[in-house]
Parts: C-alpha cells; sequence; structure tokens
C-alpha cells in the first residue's frame, strides 16, 4: 500500500551513497525512430496517475524515441519505502513490473524518504523530473548501467550531470523493510542489484523515461 506523507513519520538511521560519474561523456546516440505506436487514449483505471502525464511525455517526443512498446515512470510522489518506479506496456495498458528507485539526496536533505524537490542544476545531488531518453550501456563504479539525455528545460544537464540508471547496495528490499526507506543517490535512479540486470535489458536504449511526482 501506498505511503501518503499524512500517514508517514519520518525518523532513523539516515542512508546515504555517493556517486563517482562515468568516465569521460560521450556524445548522445544518433537514433533513427520507429514507426509511430499510437498510445492509449487513457490509462485504465488500476495505472498510478502518473502513467496518464508519461503517456502525455511519450506524445510530446515521439520522434526522439526509437521504441515505444515499453515506457518507465519514475513516480516519486510516493515513499522510497515503497515500490515506485513503473514498466509500462503501451500496447496492453498494464504494468510489466515495479521496483524499489532511489532519489538524490538534494531531493531530500532530512532523508525523509519522500522528495521534496527536483533541480536540475550541477551540484545539487537531486532527482530531476521531465522525460529522458534511455542511452548506452557501460560499466562503471556501480557495475553495469545505463547512461540517460534529458529532453525537457527541467532535466536536460542529465547527461553532464551523470545522471544514470544503476545497481546500489543502499536499496534493497530488506533496508526499506527494518528503516522504512532506501538510501539515496546523488540524482541517479539507483536500483536493487539483484533486480539491476533485468531494469537495464527490459528498459533498452531508445526508450522513455518519465520522472515526476
Amino acid at each position: 500500500m501506498t505511503i501518503s506523507r499524512r500517514q508517514f513519520v519520518g525518523g532513523g538511521v539516515c542512508v546515504a551513497a555517493g556517486f563517482i560519474a562515468p568516465g569521460a561523456a560521450v556524445a548522445p546516440p544518433t537514433l533513427t525512430p520507429a514507426t509511430p505506436v499510437p498510445p492509449p487514449k487513457a490509462p485504465p483505471q488500476h495505472l498510478p496517475p502518473a502513467a496518464s502525464q508519461a503517456l502525455d511525455a511519450m506524445a510530446r517526443h515521439q520522434s526522439r524515441l526509437v521504441h515505444r512498446d515499453r515506457i518507465a515512470v519514475a513516480d516519486y510522489g510516493v515513499h522510497s519505502g515503497e515500490t515506485r518506479f513503473h514498466l509500462l506496456n503501451v500496447e496492453q495498458g498494464r504494468i510489466e513490473a515495479s521496483y524499489l528507485v532511489s532519489h538524490g539526496r538534494g531531493s531530500d536533505p532530512a532523508n525523509t524518504g519522500f522528495v521534496e524537490r527536483f533541480s536540475n542544476r550541477p551540484g545539487s545531488n537531486a532527482s530531476s523530473a521531465g522525460s529522458f531518453l534511455t542511452g548506452d550501456t557501460y560499466h562503471g563504479k556501480h557495475g553495469r548501467s545505463r547512461r540517460l539525455h534529458g529532453l525537457d528545460p527541467e532535466n536536460d544537464l542529465a547527461f553532464e550531470r551523470a545522471i544514470v540508471i544503476h545497481g546500489a547496495d543502499y536499496v534493497e528490499r530488506s533496508m526499506a523493510q527494518m528503516q522504512g526507506r532506501v538510501g539515496r543517490s546523488l540524482g541517479c535512479f539507483a536500483f536493487e542489484q539483484s533486480k539491476i540486470g533485468e531494469i537495464l535489458d527490459r528498459l533498452g536504449p531508445g526508450r522513455l523515461l518519465f520522472s515526476t511526482k
């Protein structure tokens, strides 16, 4: 059950984790859009409200997307102790899988588990809202990871900031159960190490990742 702000009482041991940016930046890939796949006119009732925003974003950025069969939704209106990162099958209008995901420590300075604010500023250590294009994979400090390219004014510095998808030992189901929340990144979308492989494979390059709250 999703924890609302009124229901949650913060506190506990602070969990934070740093992030070392990947190596030298590379240019965004040149992608050839596939034949457009029209999204459902409206998401089914069982989908989270953020899915509707994500489908609108897909329509706005369809010329930049290679694949439109599956999109990702990071619903930062939900507490970090809950699964809030969803892979949405667009054609079937259903959630394929949901995962725990971190947010940036700059978005939650008091470590409450709730995103208080977004930022696109380098050095803010915060998560960004908006539409991201998934890029190529690389092997860095956190193992196999995936680069992201911001498509909106509120996240267009994502590549420069090295905001990526990666696994982290501070995002674990046991931690969420014991402490009520997972750890924080420096703005990246960090996942359980046991799940990162399937996330990277299912959310391949040329797809949309939408972040909101």
